[in-house]
């Protein structure tokens, strides 16, 4: 394979990466806050929160994970003549990004009050979605501030339907 293709198919591997990176980052912010939104709002019992919470992110982050790994599985058995990324670092990637992204939301509930926690995981998780767009925006070399904007009223609006549909739907 000449030198040009292979640099090629390196950059689509690592931006593979990095969109799982960035996938698994910004749908955990704004899932996992969400839920604990509309949970916290609906009820103010600390360890149904948690235990919600924790099942969701365990859950979603293997799911995703497993999502991601098939995707790409998929991916290369209909290309099998280009060099694709592997689908085992994908999902792992996608698992990691995701797990660890879900715990921000819900550690304020672990180490505040229940009617304080929910605005403290809310603005842990815009500030995280805010930085989110802002790395976005640098490694796609676009204006970093505009991106991060985007990032946070896009998930941001995500995320607090959750608590919308909690005040609706309170227990």
């Amino acid at each position: 394979m000449p030198r040009h293709k292979k640099h090629r198919a390196k950059q689509k591997i690592r931006s593979n990466y990095i969109r799982s990176s960035f996938f698994g980052i910004e749908d955990s912010l704004v899932s996992t806050t969400g839920l604990i939104a509309g949970i916290s709002v609906g009820t103010q019992e600390v360890r149904f929160i948690l235990l919600a919470g924790f099942v969701a992110v365990a859950v979603e982050a293997i799911s995703m994970a497993a999502g991601e790994f098939l995707s790409e599985e998929t991916e290369q058995d209909l290309n099998r003549s280009k060099q694709h990324s592997n689908p085992i670092i994908g999902g792992a990637i996608m698992f990691v990004s995701y797990f660890a992204a879900g715990m921000i939301p819900i550690l304020p509930i672990l180490f505040f009050p229940i009617n304080y926690a929910i605005y403290v995981s809310m603005a842990a998780a815009l500030v995280g979605l805010f930085l989110l767009g802002l790395m976005k925006g640098a490694l796609t070399k676009r204006n970093i501030l505009k991106s991060g904007i985007q990032v946070l009223v896009v998930g941001g609006t995500a995320a607090l339907i959750g608590a919308a549909v909690g005040i609706f739907f309170k227990v």
